[in-house]
């Protein structure tokens, strides 16, 4: 069986890849975002350059004063802050589908963690780090879609579930879009062992949620099982979690694997315990006994397949499991 996926939207900054317009005037490989452009579609945009900064242009920098921020060019001592938050509302207002954003660590505008503070305009030392301006923004408006940095998705773990996530919402998106009882009941079946590894507080109240639907009105049974559905997602899934999840999946071949395989099995699974080994190595043992004994349920779970295999790359940052989220 063949997955189709819908095609994720994703607001990208616009210095990665697409534009030279760094404040140096340089355009910033990323791989990732090189990787997956013939998967998702691209929204490029660079707000330093949308509230008409040129390229290249002077340092800008985050104030962060009396529990407020701004944003202050020092050469030319012009306070930027009405109108990043001019172009935040306006731009962020404007997307009428979005389902995640990739954006330049760093950046004073964009980062989503690491952006440089001062606690004045002319005090040289930095005071801490936070959210850009644009960031800030994003996080507070969209709080439930994927949202990562470029340099942050150099780890794996990270990588996984953001793709992971970017492609289950551009799906629900579909779904929401059509509005209809049988594309919900369909979607939550499909996903169900997804949201058995991330939750399985939220599964069950989705599950409550789905199958009381009948003659509710549905803008509002979508409203709140996306809720449900950002929730579930807001961290990526435990890997003891993942674990109960194969080992739940395993019950499926208790008459037709051997004693054999399921050592084999389970001796995987000790790997990826141990991360010696990624999820999708163990998922595709499992998909493929689901193709020699035509276990139908398993292969129409996406659990199998979240994103594009063509995606999958087991390359790491070396952080480790253990990175924060």
């Amino acid at each position: 069986m063949t997955r189709t996926f819908a095609k994720p939207v994703i607001v990208v900054s616009k210095c990665l890849e697409f534009d030279k317009c760094r404040y140096n005037g340089a355009v910033i490989p990323a791989k990732f975002v090189r990787k997956i452009t013939e998967y998702v579609r691209f929204l490029p945009v660079c707000p330093e350059v949308e509230i008409g900064l040129g390229i290249p242009r002077d340092p800008i920098k985050l104030i962060g004063a009396d529990d407020e921020l701004r944003l202050y060019q020092p050469s030319t001592r012009l306070d930027l802050t009405a109108r990043m938050n001019r172009f935040n509302r306006q731009f962020l207002g404007g997307l009428e589908e979005v389902d995640g954003f990739i954006l330049k660590f760093g950046s004073p505008s964009c980062a989503l963690k690491d952006a440089k503070m001062y606690n004045d305009e002319l005090n040289p030392i930095v005071t801490g780090k936070g959210p850009g301006m644009f960031a800030a923004a994003v996080l507070e408006r969209f709080p439930g879609l994927a949202v990562e940095d470029e340099g942050r998705l150099s780890n794996f773990r990270l990588r996984e579930h953001f793709l992971t996530k970017v492609f289950m919402l551009a799906d629900f998106r579909r779904v929401r879009q059509l509005g209809r009882l049988h594309g919900l009941v369909d979607f939550h079946a499909r996903h169900k062992l997804m949201l058995m590894a991330y939750s399985q507080k939220h599964l069950r109240l989705m599950g409550r949620l789905v199958a009381g639907a009948n003659g509710a009105r549905m803008p509002r049974v979508m409203g709140e099982y996306q809720s449900h559905l950002f929730e579930a997602f807001a961290r990526y899934a435990r890997y003891t979690s993942h674990i109960n999840v194969l080992m739940h999946a395993l019950g499926y071949f208790k008459k037709e694997a051997t004693t054999r395989e399921k050592a084999h099995f389970l001796g995987l699974l000790d790997k990826f315990r141990a991360e010696r080994l990624p999820l999708s190595a163990i998922l595709a043992v499992l998909h493929s006994w689901s193709l020699k004994y035509n276990k139908e349920y398993l292969l129409g779970q996406t659990y199998f397949e979240p994103y594009p295999e063509e995606l999958i790359e087991i390359s790491d940052s070396g952080l480790g499991r253990n990175t924060r989220y």
